[in-house]
């Protein structure tokens, strides 16, 4: 079961919505001989992920690529005509554990400190009723010591691995270490998520949320931020120019039928 994948710009996104994303992994779970990996697509992957053709080669190659941010929606929308549902990546674990715990499948959990890692499994094992956490590591392990977490969280026979190391770390960790995974079916790129789940870092709250505007939320609360979205402008500029370049050529189509 795969999903339609739409160019944005420079890299992808998949035409899914929440129970659409959920029903494929449930089928990677179910028939998965390999590891499948899920992270999410927003404007700034547009900027950081081309620029490294290892990253770019596994975003290429994902089997799930979110609609995480607002801007990846209305691109889809301008260029492609086609109406996304925003999935944010934090929603989307929770959802996945959820869908653990009521299909008996056991998760890992990689990364952040070991502070955060260890009160938000806690946390989880709290609101997930049944949720099955086989093992956790925080992320601040040196590369010396990778091989013996491969072996942990095969160990483990965890079928869902979460990576919160942040971009690009935790796509190039999968890419290097995918082929020695020997239960994991699904692993999701999660960011700094476990720091919302620990509390140490506060999401939007849920008005601000239903009106797409976390990322305003989040610049609000953590100015330095403002790095990392001035690409926003220059991302809608461009998908403007895209979507009336395809608009010309639809009508030149037309015009010449």
């Amino acid at each position: 079961m795969k999903a339609c994948r739409l160019k944005i710009l420079n890299i992808w996104v998949d035409a899914v919505d929440r129970g659409t994303a959920i029903d494929i992994v449930q089928d990677m779970l179910t028939h998965g001989d390999k590891p499948h990996v899920i992270f999410a697509s927003n404007p700034e992957k547009n900027f950081s992920v081309p620029g490294r053709p290892e990253i770019l080669r596994c975003y290429r190659n994902a089997d799930l690529l979110l609609p995480d941010g607002i801007g990846m929606v209305l691109a889809a929308r301008l260029i492609h005509g086609r109406f996304l549902e925003r999935i944010p990546g934090a929603d989307f674990f929770l959802e996945l554990c959820h869908l653990a715990a009521t299909t008996s499948q056991s998760i890992y959990i990689y990364g952040a400190t070991e502070k955060v890692n260890r009160k938000a499994a806690r946390k989880l094992t709290e609101q997930i009723p049944g949720l099955d956490i086989a093992g956790r590591s925080n992320g601040y392990l040196p590369d010396c010591d990778m091989p013996a977490l491969v072996e942990k969280i095969n160990q483990s026979r965890a079928t869902v691995l979460f990576l919160s190391l942040g971009s690009p770390k935790q796509e190039l960790w999968y890419a290097q270490y995918r082929e020695h995974l020997t239960h994991v079916r699904v692993c999701q790129g999660i960011g700094g998520t476990l720091d919302t789940i620990a509390g140490d870092v506060k999401r939007a709250p849920d008005v601000w949320r239903k009106l797409n505007l976390e990322w305003f939320y989040r610049l609000i609360r953590e100015p330095k931020r403002i790095r990392r979205q001035r690409v926003l402008p220059i991302f809608a500029f461009k998908v403007f120019l895209e979507a009336m370049r395809n608009h010309r050529y639809s009508r030149f189509d037309v015009e010449r039928t």
